[in-house]
């Protein structure tokens, strides 16, 4: 009898993995391998962040966020992943068209904005402290002092009184950006919930042309810029980082790319 309850667990146990329904690291979607091919020119000498951004930092991140990259199926997880390099790299590329490899293949040569502007606002629940700048920093490039805080918060760093350890630990910098990519900023859901399919569009998301697919990540980060007015060159580089990573993952990008007809959240 113990021997047969022994073999239906391990047939249960291997369903939940084929569902996608396990504590599965997201190690086991992406390989080290894997994610040096995807940013393939990060360590360029002509990349400002040479040498910051690891494989080894961006797995200690991931794990603080158990979600990221194991829910649903195996097509939905290499999606998320293939989503959220894409975006981060689109924030962070150093490439350009006559670059070898194309322009989707320099990702994540920058760790800060270039030319930062003042980024405090009065926020009573997260205060600037002086002479602290709360510029973009990271794989999402976190900006303002209302990010910094509750990012910092959630992640276990005070990020309002150091926002520069953002650009000094690269697994800080990976946990901000995906704690940026895992938390619903009201009226947008998560990215996670959009790319793996938990966030269901309402009634005025459909009105709105919002509808699954990577086109509405595409609106909760950047929406008011990029969205709505037609194709442009910021919504074409995240495509394309988008579709270069999904082929190196092995998974199609399913459909909805674009937001050029969608109107932004809040509108």
């Amino acid at each position: 009898m113990a021997s047969n309850m022994g073999w239906l667990w391990g047939l249960f146990v291997i369903l939940l993995w084929t569902l996608g329904v396990g504590g599965k690291d997201v190690s086991s979607m992406i390989s080290k391998s894997m994610f040096e091919d995807l940013l393939k020119h990060r360590n360029d000498d002509l990349c400002p962040a040479k040498g910051f951004y690891t494989y080894e930092a961006f797995i200690h991140a991931a794990k603080s966020f158990g979600a990221f990259g194991t829910s649903g199926n195996p097509h939905t997880r290499k999606r998320e992943i293939a989503a959220f390099f894409a975006q981060t790299s689109h924030e962070t590329t150093g490439g350009g068209p006559s670059l070898p490899d194309g322009p989707y293949a320099w990702g994540y040569c920058f760790k800060e904005e270039q030319n930062p502007t003042e980024y405090c606002v009065a926020d009573p629940d997260w205060p600037c402290v002086p002479n602290k700048n709360y510029h973009g920093r990271g794989p999402i490039q976190i900006s303002y002092n209302f990010n910094y805080g509750p990012a910092g918060k959630a992640i276990g760093s005070d990020l309002l009184r150091s926002p520069n350890l953002v650009a000094k630990d690269p697994t800080i910098s990976f946990k901000t950006a995906l704690w940026f990519w895992m938390t619903p900023q009201s009226p947008k859901p998560s990215s996670h919930d959009a790319i793996t399919g938990v966030w269901k569009p309402s009634a005025a998301d459909s009105a709105a042309g919002r509808v699954p697919g990577y086109g509405v990540v595409t609106n909760i980060i950047n929406g008011g810029i990029e969205c709505g007015k037609g194709s442009n060159l910021g919504g074409e580089g995240r495509i394309g980082f988008y579709k270069r990573y999904c082929s190196i993952l092995g998974v199609s990008p399913g459909e909805n790319l674009d937001c050029y007809n969608q109107r932004p959240f809040g509108t």
